[in-house]
């Protein structure tokens, strides 16, 4: 889970972009990043961005900078503040085995956004109360377990909710996005609350709410009234304690004075969606890529998924989907000193940004960019590539990951088993043409048939 490699030296001091190219970024690069929101998307400018490619067009820019400025990372002229955008492999390993010192995973924007709804949560808290959060963190996600412990009845809950998606796809032949996202939300309450807040939607709804406003970090006054609801609303469930819940595990572990549990839950909450989204592209992917969800099918066929299986290629496909589409649209450190940069100093509080889609999709340096490959996943190929991190890396890499990908990679599974999804929505996302940079998921539909009905009646 964690390194304790020794980050290389930087290959490239890091250069300063002139101001014309820094109103060119923030143009073209971090507006669009910033306008579809960072904590929660907004279906609108996603579809805009989906309409005009904008990570394509991004990325080409972004290009054009590394072949002026050199590999290392950029630093903005951003008045009253140091920014510097990572572009290359080998500076993203250096800041993320080089987390949380010293490359503190606190960043000041980060810190003001997230404080809106969970300010005691361990991605913005730092020194001992980090540790303290992060023990914890790992303690109820499981971090270090391959199988989480609650896998029989996640798994379960999986093949119920999953079913009842699918009784309604074959009611009338298809599956949307506002389906597939009311069924998956009740799906992550059970997880991680318990069967008693299934239908809870008002609390995620309350989520959401705070969520949207964060997207505006600095610049939003916050909704105290609306914090306080969820708060008091998310406390009752986890008072419960329901057995086969992450509540359960979070009533039963030790903590301490720092380590403020309720804290740490909405964090598990809002980062379920995007594993939802990933699911969802995936399905979009294997629609087009017959090969591939071929195989996908052939790890699933005899199998019981009503028990926890081990699918690997499932799940190799669900991370090479976030790795085309990352669902964090920026990873974000601020130095906590002076650094030393292939000889140039960067000052205390530099904030570092590791733009996802571009140093993900790199097709100067990836061969595979613009393909959909999920072999990467299983031979090696994208654990030693330092530009392929859908889950963060080092030591501050997603805590939960084992736990996304099981539930992730068994949704999935569930979808496929027994039914053929053809995208309905959208030109095919096939392997003769490089897969688009940009893909809105709320967008995606598809037409859904049975097959196979003999054997399943």
């Amino acid at each position: 889970m964690t390194t304790t490699q020794s980050p290389p030296r930087a290959q490239a001091p890091p250069r300063r972009a002139s101001v014309l190219d820094t109103l060119r970024i923030g143009a073209v690069v971090l507006a669009p990043t910033i306008a579809r929101g960072v904590l929660a998307r907004r279906p609108r400018i996603v579809a805009m961005a989906d309409a005009l490619d904008a990570d394509r067009r991004a990325a080409r820019l972004l290009r054009r900078m590394r072949a002026r400025y050199g590999p290392g990372p950029l630093l903005l002229r951003i008045p009253g503040r140091s920014i510097a955008l990572v572009l290359s492999a080998g500076d993203v390993r250096r800041v993320l085995t080089g987390s949380p010192e010293p490359f503190a995973a606190a960043n000041r924007e980060k810190r003001a956004a997230l404080a809106r709804f969970q300010p005691h949560g361990v991605l913005i808290s730092t020194g001992a109360d980090r540790a303290d959060r992060r023990r914890f963190n790992e303690a109820v996600l499981d971090t270090a377990r391959p199988v989480h412990r609650m896998a029989d009845a996640i798994t379960r809950k999986i093949q119920e909710e999953a079913g009842d998606l699918l009784a309604a796809a074959d009611a009338d032949g298809t599956l949307t996005w506002d389906g597939f996202r009311r069924t998956w939300w009740r799906l992550v309450r059970r997880i991680v609350l318990g069967d008693a807040a299934r239908d809870d939607s008002e609390l995620t709804d309350l989520l959401t709410r705070l969520r949207m406003d964060a997207n505006w970090s600095f610049f939003h006054p916050g909704r105290r009234i609306v914090r306080e609801r969820f708060q008091r609303r998310l406390r009752e469930h986890l008072r419960r304690e329901e057995p086969g819940s992450l509540a359960a595990l979070v009533g039963g572990m030790p903590t301490t004075p720092r380590t403020e549990p309720a804290d740490q839950v909405p964090q598990w909450l809002f980062a379920f969606e995007p594993a939802g989204m990933a699911v969802f592209r995936t399905l979009a992917v294997l629609a087009g890529h017959p090969e591939q969800a071929a195989r996908a099918r052939a790890e699933i066929d005899g199998r019981d998924l009503s028990r926890p299986q081990d699918l690997p290629y499932l799940r190799a496909c669900v991370e090479e989907s976030v790795r085309l589409w990352p669902t964090t649209l920026a990873i974000l450190r601020d130095t906590t000193t002076e650094t030393d940069w292939g000889g140039t100093t960067l000052p205390a509080g530099t904030a570092l940004a590791i733009l996802t889609a571009f140093v993900q999709r790199d097709d100067e340096t990836l061969p595979f960019a613009d393909r959909f490959v999920p072999e990467i996943w299983l031979d090696g190929t994208a654990k030693e590539n330092w530009s392929v991190v859908p889950f963060s890396g080092g030591p501050v890499e997603c805590p939960g990951r084992n736990l996304v990908e099981l539930v992730a990679g068994t949704f999935l599974a569930v979808l496929l088993e027994d039914h053929d999804h053809r995208l309905a929505s959208r030109r095919p996302l096939t392997p003769d043409r490089p897969l688009p940079r940009t893909l809105n998921p709320f967008d995606l539909r598809f037409d859904v048939r049975r097959r196979n009905a003999e054997r399943i009646s």
